[in-house]
């Protein structure tokens, strides 16, 4: 008894260095990162590694007055399509859940259909369709095709999730003379949080760290361009100076490590749910 739980304690210590190592590993890269970004290039070249003083806070100050308006478009379009990507993905997925009629399933099977075709293949269609409507050099050139990019993933997560509630719940409402846009507005609705959370988070990430499109259809306007393509025009000037391009590169993360430290308890609840239901 004394030697099996023994051996049970060393594991226990095994499995918790492991998991220290690994989260060591992964905090290492950003850790250099806010090391190097309060350093002049002498303080880079003479001490990689170590805490070198005086701290150079005036990288942060050069960075965020160039990316500022960066930033402000990222946020703009990522707020706009994370609402446009939740109203309609949950219209739809609750269509598809709850309706009846003719040819849903096929319907339902070809939005999915489009998540067999690579992004870097829609980039052509979808410049060409913008450019006919005029939109190239506008932010709604940003934010209508992410909306509809975001749909096919968002309902399929939604409609799974719809498909999974209780009938009673629904029923009950309609005794109680609730419409369908009634019980999908006080009763689907409020217990999608979780789901939604998961989804808004995807679809920030995939907006702020998306370069190719943004590149190509602000380039006539730059006053329009997103936080990434406004960072590589940065990195190209500053190309030398490690401090302030490992400053731009803390501030352009930092919204999205407040975003996740905010919403993670929605994030981890969305990515359970359909195994506590399972």
């Amino acid at each position: 008894m004394i030697m099996r739980s023994t051996g049970g304690r060393w594991r226990r210590v095994a499995t918790y260095v492991m998991l220290s190592i690994l989260v060591a590993l992964t905090f290492a890269p950003y850790a250099i990162m806010l090391l190097i970004s309060v350093k002049d290039n002498d303080q880079f070249y003479n001490s990689f590694l170590a805490i070198s003083v005086p701290f150079h806070w005036e990288n942060y100050s050069n960075a965020a007055g160039v990316l500022a308006p960066y930033m402000l478009n990222s946020l703009i379009v990522a707020v706009v399509s994370v609402i446009g990507v939740a109203v309609f993905s949950c219209l739809a997925a609750f269509a598809f859940a709850r309706f009846r009629f003719v040819g849903r399933e096929v319907l339902y099977y070809m939005v999915l259909a489009v998540m067999m075709i690579p992004s870097i293949l829609e980039i052509v269609p979808q410049f060409l369709l913008v450019r006919r409507l005029g939109l190239l050099d506008t932010r709604w050139a940003l934010i209508l095709p992410y909306i509809a990019s975001g749909q096919v993933l968002a309902i399929f997560i939604m409609r799974s999730f719809f498909a999974g509630l209780p009938q009673e719940l629904f029923e009950s409402a309609q005794i109680d003379g609730d419409s369908e846009l009634g019980t999908f507005l006080h009763i689907a609705l409020p217990l999608t949080k979780p789901v939604l959370g998961t989804i808004a988070i995807m679809q920030v990430l995939y907006i702020w760290n998306d370069y190719a499109w943004p590149f190509i259809v602000t380039a006539q306007d730059t006053s329009l361009s997103t936080l990434v393509v406004g960072l590589v025009q940065f990195q190209s000037r500053q190309m030398t100076s490690w401090g302030p391009l490992m400053a731009a590169y803390t501030l352009a993360s930092l919204p999205l490590v407040i975003l996740f430290f905010f919403t993670a308890r929605y994030f981890i609840e969305g990515l359970t749910i359909g195994a506590l239901k399972a």
